[in-house]
């Protein structure tokens, strides 16, 4: 019996839910790129979340029917990546607070679509405590990358790659795997965390991989890492939903409001903060970074409405 509670069936796309599929991979693409961002929280948004943990868990045990569901998450996945090294980072350079804001607004207007996973639940000691760990697990995170951030002075963590960088990468590759399906948590925060997100990112270049071709050993770790961080943890979690779905969804919630917070104190952003301490200019950032939070909660939460809309048509 315990088995078949754990047996969730899959949509069987047709056009719109495609696209919106192929939505969801791009914004989890995106997640490894922006700190904070969440492509997890876009998938409880759109209702897909349960069906995306269950499809990468048994990936292997029914490949044809969980690839054909994975198929256009994964396509987005791959622009979202790209986009988000080719364009987002650009922006990042030149108006770093502004669209942190506007990131932090999404998540704040989609905030609501996952407290809406609580709906009916009892307020218990246990949810409480679950709920505060889930918040102080990113907002330390995103302290200890802004103090390591400022410690290393922005030092190129592959100057020399030693043999230890691949095991390191293994480890921080599953973590960085993990951050893909548990809402609120960062693959960003993660490499911030440890002083490797300027590091990798920089990386990547022809220049870069002419010079110092060991990099490749890197990358090799944080792949395989990820692959098992994401195929491993997914069906742990689906096991989980199936057993103690609120206690889990507690703190979620925890980690969805907990990234919100870290995305004003981590490595990147506390550069723009002593950047505005040197030059005294602060204004304007300040002012375009509010209205592009109210832009982005604005426009999630209309989104987050019109999702509810068509569930209550649905039922």
């Amino acid at each position: 019996m315990a088995k078949e509670s754990m047996e969730i069936a899959l949509i069987k796309y047709n056009k719109k839910s495609w696209c919106k599929s192929a939505v969801l991979g791009f914004f989890i693409g995106l997640a490894v790129i922006v700190p904070g961002i969440s492509g997890s929280t876009v998938a409880i948004i759109f209702k897909l979340y349960d069906q995306f943990i269950y499809a990468l868990g048994n990936l292997l045990k029914k490949f044809k029917q969980c690839f054909a569901f994975l198929l256009p998450i994964g396509l987005g996945l791959v622009v979202g990546v790209l986009l988000g090294f080719i364009a987002v980072k650009q922006l990042l350079e030149i108006l770093p607070f502004a669209i942190v804001c506007l990131f932090a607004g999404l998540m704040t207007g989609a905030f609501p679509a996952v407290t809406d996973e609580l709906k009916g639940a009892e307020r218990t000691g246990g949810r409480v405590a679950l709920f505060a760990l889930g918040l102080f697990i990113p907002v330390v995170m995103g302290c200890v990358s802004a103090f390591l951030s400022s410690d290393s002075g922005g030092a190129d963590a592959f100057i020399k790659v030693e043999w230890w960088h691949f095991v390191l990468a293994l480890v921080i590759g599953a973590a960085c795997g993990i951050t893909q399906i548990v809402p609120g948590l960062s693959a960003s925060a993660i490499l911030m965390s440890v002083g490797w997100f300027h590091s990798v990112v920089q990386s990547v270049s022809m220049t870069y991989w002419k010079s110092n071709p060991q990099i490749f050993l890197v990358y090799a770790g944080l792949a395989v890492g990820f692959v098992v961080g994401v195929l491993g943890f997914s069906k742990l979690l689906t096991n989980i939903f199936a057993k103690a779905r609120f206690s889990a969804y507690s703190m979620i919630v925890g980690l969805s409001l907990g990234s919100i917070l870290s995305m004003f104190c981590n490595g990147d952003i506390v550069a723009v903060y002593s950047a505005w301490a040197t030059n005294g200019a602060a204004t304007l950032d300040i002012v375009l970074g509010a209205v592009f939070f109210i832009v982005g909660t604005v426009g999630a939460y209309l989104l987050v409405r019109y999702q509810r809309k068509k569930d209550a048509e649905a039922k």
